[in-house]
């Protein structure tokens, strides 16, 4: 095994090393489900990138999003990363409200509807997703 490949396993087994309790005690994952329709996706990304990524990275226990764009559904998957379910929801429906608000306007002016014509983006599903991991096979 070559030095390079030698610290790569290192950082891999004692990054798993940290993260593994972490995971397995309180780690959550918020999976929403939206609406998008291809012509709209960039407006989305948009909107999202102004309104809710700042809103999040001020949240405790805020550990990280992915969005994904399924384009055979139009649909948008976000995974939102929660250090524990209890810093999740913590957080306060009108502050959630108002960031949906700011969201929806700018997205609405940016497709040319009343800017409190609701969401362009219906949420299909919400949900909360427990990461499992996978114990070595013993053999």
């Amino acid at each position: 095994m070559n030095r390079i490949s030698a610290g790569c396993l290192a950082m891999l087994v004692a990054l798993t090393m940290w993260v593994s309790p972490v995971l397995a005690s309180e780690f959550v994952v918020e999976m929403l489900r939206l609406d998008v329709p291809a012509a709209q996706r960039q407006i989305w990304l948009e909107a999202e990138a102004s309104t809710w990524q700042p809103w999040l990275e001020r949240q405790d226990g805020f550990l990280g999003r992915d969005l994904y764009w399924d384009p055979k559904l139009e649909q948008g998957i976000l995974l939102i990363r929660w250090a524990s379910r209890d810093q999740w929801k913590a957080i306060g429906a009108e502050a959630v409200d108002q960031v949906q608000q700011r969201f929806d306007a700018e997205v609405n002016s940016s497709i040319g509807r009343e800017l409190d014509a609701g969401s362009a983006f219906p949420l299909l599903e919400a949900t909360e997703l427990m990461p499992q991991l996978l114990t070595g096979r013993s053999g």
